[in-house]
Formats: C-alpha cells, structure tokens, sequence
C-alpha cells in the first residue's frame, strides 16, 4: 500500500511540485498570529456575555476552570463589543483561505504509514489529528453561525467554546513543537540555504504556479473575503460590500426604525395584544416593593439620550442609533436603591427561542446611558425593535438589549 501510486499512502501519489517546507512554514507563521487573535477575543467575546454572574447568562455550565478568565464586562467605550466581534469574525472569515491551504500542504502526512513509528510520534499523530478536526470544527461551526444557519445540534455557545479548548491545546502544542523549525526554514529560504525536501513531491508533476504564485493567490482570497466581510461590522457605504455577512434576520424597511434586525416579534411570538397600552406593564421589583408601570408612566418619568450601536455576536452591528427613555439607574432607585444600583434580571415577553432573559452587571445599570429604551431616531420603536419598550447598554452583545421587557428586578443574582 505503501509503494503503490495510486493510494494517499504512497508518497508518490502526491504530486504537485508546491508543497514544500517553505510554503508550509510560511503559512503556518500566519495561522499562528491570526489563531492566537482569534482566541483572545472569542474569550472576550464569551466573557461580554458575563456567564457567573447568574445562570441566565451560563450558556456552558459545567466549564468549571476553564471559566477562569472571567471577569466584570466594561460598559465602555460603547464600541467595545462591536469592535472585539468584527474583529474575531472578519479575521476567522479571512483565515480560511490560509487554513485550507495549509491543510492542504500536509495532507500527505495525515496519510504516512506505519501510522506510529514511536511513542512519541504516536502522541504527535493524535495531536495532529485534534489540531486538524479541531480546526476544521470551529472554523465551520463559527462560519454557520455567522451566516445564522443553526444546522448543528445543541448550542453554539457551548459547542464553539468547548471546541475552542480543545483545539487551542492541540494548537499550543503544535506551535510549541513546530514554530522554531518554521523560523529556521524561513531564515534558511532568504539565506539561501533552503531544504524542500521534506514536504516535496518526490516525483513532482509539471508546476504550474510557482510556490510565491500560490502564496499570492490564498492571500488574494483572503483579501477578497475581507472586502465582503468587514463592512457587517464598520457600517457605512462599505455594508454594501458585506455580500457574505447577514445583515440581520429580516429586512428591517426603512425611517428612524430602519436599521438591522435578528429576531422578530413574530419570531418571538410576541403579539399586538401583549403590547397594547391596555395589557402591558413593566413589573419593576426591589426593596422597595413592587412596582406596575404602564407605557405612559414610563414617558411621564425623567427621559434621557444615549447614541449607541447593536453588535451581534454573528460580527455585524448597525450604525450608532439615538436612544431615548428611562436610565436603568434611574428604576433601579425607583425600586429601592437609591444609592449603588444592583445587578438586574431583565425578562422579556419573548415566548420562543434563547436570551428570553438576561442579567445586566451593577456597573451596566449605573451607567448613565443605560437606558430602558421607549423611543429610537425619535419615533417610538417599532414591534420588530422592542416596542414598548427595550434594554439599550453600552458595549454588551446584542442579545443582552432585551427587546419587549416585561420585568425587571433588581438586587443581587
């Protein structure tokens, strides 16, 4: 099976003269900057949701030390999660060229028989084999997502996080063992002193690009997916470019409430009859009791401005939008605290799917443009957008701007 060139276990039925360490180093030497980035910021990413705080926000119990990096998500600067999410989501976009060009570099190694020569060469195949279904795993999971094609089973919250564990171990310790032997091969190409050998066709087939041309063309399509990413997250002229980034679920229409949307009030299963002015009314619950407040008590309350976007956790976010109602701070006293506002559980009148509830930290409701939102672009929000009423905080995930609020309580979670 070995010698025979018409299986992958020969080293003569790979035959395209690209391949070579040279080739393989360098897109290694991309991966492990790009990758690395990734990580950081999916972990910010996933700490913005702040999962400790009460198991409302806990999308993956049970990660025990793996939560370790957790800490009290900033309300500020009122750009932080959309800069942190267009970063990680354009960036992953962009890398697949390098990822699969890489994959395809050492493929002929995944095929190598025997499949252990060693105990340590087998401990080195099994890393290899987690490294290549690790990357391949969050690459595609974080790519359906992004296009909110839930196809997977179980939440992506837990799958892309637990994944990324899994995939970041078997990275560190490829890059442990890999990266000083890609410095060396870089070094020896500009010296001169360059050995293909390793990776190279023995019997390669006639080239018909040379190792730079291809280099060129994967950053091309990279480049390329970055053009019809990046726009979902900078807004402006360049939303037209995001061909390959949802927009939202739905076609928000246009006026002061025309601005992307993922969830529905269809969707949510929240009908005119819940929103009425005769049936709705914000329950807000602290030391101070409990208090009812229909739509126009809420108008009747101090009212304040905030200019703030929406970032998902998908990579796109709208423009700053110009909030206007009640500041969180402002019911937080309402309920009884007057001084230090609390943590606060929003509940929504949301029948179906996930985030029907969500915990805001004590520094988002202090800050003053924390808002429970009556009004946007001066029009009363739309049904789509919350109506009557919405969390607006600075620099959380998307889905912590409760739309269709029903109840807030305030104290500890």
């Amino acid at each position: 099976m070995r010698d025979d060139p018409r299986l992958p276990t020969s080293p003569r039925f790979w035959r395209s003269p690209v391949r070579g360490t040279w080739f393989t180093a360098v897109l290694g030497l991309v991966l492990l900057g790009g990758i690395s980035v990734l990580f950081v910021t999916g972990l910010a990413s996933y700490a913005a949701y702040n999962p400790d705080l009460s198991p409302v926000n806990d999308s993956t119990p049970d990660k025990g030390l793996l939560g370790f990096y957790l800490f009290d998500w900033p309300a500020g600067p009122s750009w932080l999660y959309r800069l942190n999410q267009g970063v990680h989501v354009t960036l992953g976009v962009v890398l697949v060229p390098v990822l699969l060009a890489k994959l395809w570099s050492v493929v002929p190694k995944l095929f190598e028989l025997p499949p252990a020569r060693s105990v340590a060469h087998a401990l080195e195949r099994v890393s290899l084999l987690l490294l290549v279904g690790g990357a391949l795993f969050q690459f595609v999971t974080g790519l359906l997502n992004i296009q909110l094609d839930y196809v997977f089973p179980g939440s992506f919250y837990a799958l892309h996080f637990y994944g990324a564990w899994v995939f970041f171990a078997a990275f560190l310790v490829h890059a442990v063992l890999k990266t000083p032997m890609a410095l060396r091969t870089i070094r020896a190409r500009r010296s001169g002193d360059g050995d293909e050998a390793a990776l190279a066709a023995p019997d390669p087939a006639p080239p018909t690009v040379s190792r730079r041309g291809a280099l060129w063309l994967v950053g091309g399509g990279s480049l390329l997916l970055f053009v019809t990413t990046v726009g979902q997250s900078l807004g402006g002229p360049l939303r037209r470019t995001a061909l390959l980034a949802p927009h939202g679920g739905s076609d928000p229409g246009g006026g002061p409430n025309g601005f992307q949307i993922n969830k529905t009030a269809r969707y949510a299963g929240v009908t005119t009859a819940d929103t009425h002015p005769d049936a709705w009314r914000l329950v807000v619950t602290g030391p101070a009791g409990t208090v009812r407040l229909s739509r126009a008590d809420l108008l009747r309350l101090p009212q304040h401005s905030a200019s703030l976007p929406i970032a998902c956790v998908e990579g796109w976010s709208t423009a700053d939008q110009w909030w206007r109602g009640v500041r969180l701070r402002d019911l937080a006293a309402l309920a009884g605290y007057d001084v230090g506002p609390p943590d606060v559980l929003v509940e929504s009148l949301q029948r179906h799917g996930a985030f029907r509830r969500a915990a805001l930290r004590a520094n988002q409701v202090s800050d003053p443009r924390s808002l429970l939102a009556l009004h946007v672009n001066g029009e009363a929000l739309s049904p789509d957008h919350g109506y009557p009423a919405r969390i607006i905080v600075p620099a959380a995930p998307g889905v912590h701007n409760t739309k269709w609020v029903a109840r807030l309580t305030f104290g500890d979670l």
